[in-house]
């Protein structure tokens, strides 16, 4: 497993205990902190901060990115979205529209594999599509707007 797929497990990892627990901010320290300790021994100083940064503006984003699932899970209200499946679309989400470091395709397959990882069967391609959608429209619109 590669460092920065082992940061996005434990950043699944925090954002589910954050959820489960009703999304508390005031916990999310201390989620990080067991979560980094048991899981992400090891990991690379950038990593580390990849972490932390990538769990602190999804958390800052979070109505805005579920807004955005809400948008292409349409059939699927964000609340009957399991715990696991509705992190994932937030993580890959957030890489897809504010990360410049992460190549979407790599953001889209790395949702994937966690969804194949921590989730039901049929999950991967729930996150594939709902991803896949997003990123098609706003590939459209990066074109749109390049072009006027």
């Amino acid at each position: 497993m590669s460092n920065r797929h082992l940061a996005r497990s434990v950043i699944m990892q925090i954002l589910y205990q954050w959820d489960f627990r009703g999304m508390p901010t005031s916990a999310i320290p201390a989620i990080i902190e067991q979560n980094v300790s048991e899981f992400a021994e090891g990991l690379e100083e950038k990593n580390l901060e990849y972490i932390q940064v990538t769990v602190d503006k999804i958390i800052e984003k979070q109505k805005e990115l579920d807004d955005i699932i809400s948008k292409y899970a349409k059939n699927w209200p964000i609340e009957q979205i399991t715990l696991i499946d509705r992190n994932i679309l937030r993580i890959g989400l957030y890489e897809l529209k504010y990360s410049d470091d992460v190549p979407d395709k790599v953001a889209i397959n790395e949702a994937i594999e966690l969804a194949k990882t921590y989730s039901g069967s049929s999950a991967g391609k729930f996150i594939n599509g709902i991803l896949g959608a997003y990123f098609a429209d706003h590939a459209k619109q990066e074109k749109n707007h390049e072009t006027t």
